[in-house]
């Protein structure tokens, strides 16, 4: 039956949201005259002296870097959120208005310039997971904070403003839309069945194989069912854990190794730095014990033919439903037959 659907425009259901995806495969055979994004600069220095994330540099806010030699986190200089913001409302008949309070923090990955997570070894990627754990439970342990979201936008095409390997949280009272639509979904098939929704649907991957791209012991990489972007990925664990602080050392370790594998697969899909916006999804913060949670983390690349044309969500996609134009199981065939050796190991 899938095999069908790689040849006519169907809908897929996603499970996680309760939304659906139109699928054109047919699409492709389009002739391409549109914007073509440059490709990622090649080369970078290990250390840059104008680069505000470089150990021991000046940031624009004047604070100095230390010269920190592994992970290193600060509290954003121009943060989208505030600890200090006062707790007001606005009510008007329609217009509606409320404070909101928060905390961001920028992760910086590592001390090298030029490293990007398909670069680095797996045990500087375990470090990276290490502070993404203390900083969920610190910040989630705050009284005004109901929700932290770990995520990375990599790639100048994805609004990255500095090229240096990092990572931001942000941290916040209210608990934003996506996980309110991902926790109605997940507890509704908790309540009815007792189970994890994201662990039965990876039990029913796995078994189909179609869609998986990399399997550790402990975790699963897969490009979803229900898939928006062309090269949208999910990496999820087997068990059932709500949040990455349940992680064993050993499962932190599975999770970086996939990690690496798939952002590896990324960049030897068109041989270029792949951008993507990645986030961690996992229970809110906010005093309940959210049984229902599955935590998983989701990468949405925005390159679609080569490493210069992107998917543009535009039209359709703005006004009616996310559409894409390759099927999950074409995507997942494309990057499961890649190296997980990194395009440019050999290169001199």
């Amino acid at each position: 039956m899938i095999a069908d659907f790689n040849q006519i425009s169907h809908r897929r259901y996603n499970v996680l949201t309760g939304e659906w995806v139109l699928v054109s495969p047919h699409r492709t055979k389009r002739p391409w005259q549109g914007k073509q994004e440059q490709v990622a600069q090649k080369g970078r220095p290990s250390f840059d002296e104008n680069c505000y994330l470089c150990p021991g540099n000046t940031r624009a806010s004047g604070t100095t870097n230390p010269n920190y030699t592994s992970v290193y986190s600060f509290v954003n200089d121009f943060s989208a959120l505030l600890e200090d913001t006062p707790a007001i409302e606005y009510n008007d008949g329609l217009l509606r208005a409320v404070g909101e309070k928060g905390i961001c923090k920028v992760i910086c990955f590592s001390p090298n310039h030029s490293l990007t997570l398909p670069l680095m070894e797996v045990s500087a990627i375990e470090e990276v997971i290490t502070i993404w754990q203390k900083e969920y439970l610190a910040l989630g342990s705050l009284e005004h904070i109901n929700h932290v979201q770990i995520f990375e936008n990599k790639g100048a095409v994805m609004g990255c403003s500095n090229p240096h390997p990092h990572g931001q949280i942000w941290a916040q009272h209210s608990i934003p839309i996506e996980t309110v639509k991902k926790s109605r979904q997940q507890k509704a098939h908790w309540e009815k069945t007792g189970r994890s929704l994201l662990q039965d649907y990876l039990i029913q991957e796995i078994n189909k194989k179609e869609r998986i791209i990399a399997l550790n012991n402990d975790f699963v990489a897969l490009v979803p069912f229900w898939a928006v972007w062309p090269y949208e990925v999910m990496i999820a664990p087997k068990k059932h854990y709500q949040n990455i602080t349940q992680l064993s050392l050993k499962e932190k370790g599975s999770f970086a190794s996939i990690l690496k594998e798939v952002t590896v697969r990324y960049d030897n899909l068109f041989q270029t730095s792949f951008p993507y916006s990645s986030g961690i999804h996992q229970a809110p913060t906010d005093g309940d014990g959210h049984n229902e949670w599955h935590f998983h983390m989701s990468f949405y690349p925005p390159l679609l033919r080569s490493a210069t044309i992107k998917k543009f969500m535009v039209g359709y996609e703005m006004f009616a439903d996310p559409q894409r134009d390759i099927t999950p199981e074409q995507a997942a065939k494309n990057l499961r037959d890649l190296s997980k050796i990194h395009f440019t190991t050999n290169q001199s």
